[in-house]
């Protein structure tokens, strides 16, 4: 996961990072992770905020907030969270019995907290050169696709506006879910003028008409799109 990085962290500020509340309250009250959260949220922030600021020098400040809400949300975080070594950081996380039975590892909100957490270690024990490292490092391509998407916060923005262009109307989900209340696996289909243009999976209703939106709006850019006539 390190190696992903491209760095080396010390043996505490990586526990740390890694330490999610449940965890500490099982074992005494342990430090968690939250204030190095806090720490590399704003560091996060700052660096695309910058980066987004030089590279789009037209743009006024609610477009550039804009991109910055479809680069940094739990969605998009979780997904590079996913993305570092082999398996991502769920399996390193340090969780409470009881969130690891309800499938914390995979939840996006934990690992989007853990990635935030450990850019905080990365600024707090290296420096700010070496944190915006890793942000431009494991954010440029999500940066560099936002650019490509428009104003849209989200995926499902992007698409009912290129739905919207391409006279498709707007979006239609329809979503199914499967398993017990505890591990639930949704599926959605988004359909653009009564066709299926794409779909997805994920532990929530949203990150599957998320997902099912990135699928459509990715295959109707890549082809041109059919249009209703």
């Amino acid at each position: 996961m390190l190696d992903a990085l491209g760095l080396e962290l010390s043996g505490d500020l990586l526990a740390l990072a890694l330490t999610h509340r449940s965890y500490a309250y099982e074992n005494g009250g342990l430090p968690t992770n939250e204030r190095l959260e806090f720490l590399g949220d704003s560091v996060l922030g700052l660096v695309v905020t910058d980066e987004l600021y030089r590279s789009h020098p037209d743009l006024p400040e609610g477009q550039l907030a804009k991109l910055r809400a479809s680069v940094v949300n739990m969605t998009s975080l979780a997904r590079v969270s996913r993305s570092l070594g082999e398996g991502g950081i769920g399996p390193h996380l340090l969780l409470g019995r009881g969130e690891q039975a309800t499938g914390g590892r995979e939840k996006d909100s934990i690992l989007a907290d853990a990635l935030e957490a450990l850019i905080g270690a990365v600024h707090l024990g290296q420096g700010l050169d070496s944190a915006a490292a890793v942000v431009h490092r494991l954010f440029d391509p999500l940066l560099a696709e936002s650019a490509t998407r428009g104003a849209g916060l989200d995926w499902k923005t992007s698409l009912q506006e290129l739905g919207a262009s391409r006279g498709l109307g707007a979006p239609v989900y329809e979503v199914e879910d499967d398993g017990p209340d505890h591990a639930k696996t949704f599926t959605a289909a988004v359909l653009l003028a009564g066709e299926v243009r794409g779909s997805g999976a994920g532990k929530t209703k949203k990150a599957a008409e998320q997902e099912a939106a990135e699928t459509a709006w990715r295959a109707l850019s890549a082809d041109g799109g059919p249009t209703r006539d």
